[in-house]
């Protein structure tokens, strides 16, 4: 009885193989794009780009300093703090609340539709951005902190929910079972067993992200959102370097501090 050679796999469909056909495919996107995009870099160090940048920095090196402006640039600083803080602690709510609902448990008590209604709702709030979400809350909410808050807890809220949902199903459920045996209902077990036992994550990702919206909420006010972002995109308007220097060095220094006070409390969790 004659055995049949062993045919040889095509090389080509090797796993191997495979890697480096996916990784000339993002080669080619790569050059592809570059080649789309047109980029002139040699534009940005010719002689008369170097001589414009000059000025402007020349022009940002002073700032205004007089004692008008700084009560004003010290109000915006507040309010830009004040709208991360809030956005940060309503986001924080809400994202405990959706985790309740998109977190899988062991206690037979939640419908599948629930949880993928959820989790459908923190993808849509995240997959927004924060900077869109200002542009149409300024429109019904009006010009001001409240269109910056709001769209900072929107955006929040779908970023946590799903953090603080990956930390529920990932927690001891042996605890959270012995209560549901003993007659408690699903929010005890959530409330009583396991949010503190992930309450040092969730303390921990709620300043991570309160880092990220300190600086978001400079930016909002781009839109019309308040707070410094606002006077930024003001005093740029008028081309009045002087007055937008002061307002770039206070938007700096604020996530400075607001980035060492995190660093500070996140470090106290860990220890």
């Amino acid at each position: 009885m004659t055995q049949s050679a062993p045919t040889n796999p095509n090389p080509l469909m090797h796993w191997r193989c495979s890697i480096c056909w996916g990784i000339a495919a993002a080669f080619i996107v790569v050059i592809l794009s570059f080649w789309t995009l047109d980029l002139q870099l040699y534009r940005l160090f010719s002689l008369e780009s170097v001589q414009r940048m000059g000025r402007f920095i020349g022009e940002l090196l002073s700032p205004n300093t007089t004692p008008d402006f700084l009560m004003r640039l010290g109000q915006a600083s507040l309010e830009t703090l004040a709208m991360s803080f809030v956005g940060t602690f309503l986001a924080t709510l809400a994202g405990i609340l959706l985790a309740f609902y998109s977190a899988k448990r062991n206690d037979g008590q939640q419908s599948l539709m629930t949880i993928r209604l959820s989790r459908l709702l923190l993808n849509f709030l995240r997959s927004v951005p924060d900077l869109m979400w200002a542009a149409l809350l300024v429109i019904g909410a009006g010009l001001g902190p409240m269109a910056g808050t709001l769209a900072l807890a929107l955006h929040t809220s779908g970023v946590l929910g799903r953090l603080f949902t990956e930390a529920a199903e990932n927690a001891p459920a042996h605890e959270s079972q012995s209560l549901f045996i003993t007659g408690a209902s699903p929010s005890q077990c959530f409330l009583y067993s396991t949010l503190p036992s992930i309450l040092p994550q969730l303390v921990s990702y709620s300043l991570y992200r309160w880092e990220n919206n300190i600086r978001a909420a400079a930016v909002l006010g781009v839109v019309g959102a308040g707070g410094l972002g606002q006077m930024l995109s003001f005093h740029m308007s008028l081309f009045q370097m002087q007055e937008t220097s002061s307002v770039l060095l206070a938007i700096i220094l604020l996530v400075i501090l607001v980035d060492s006070a995190s660093y500070v409390f996140r470090s106290a969790l860990t220890r």
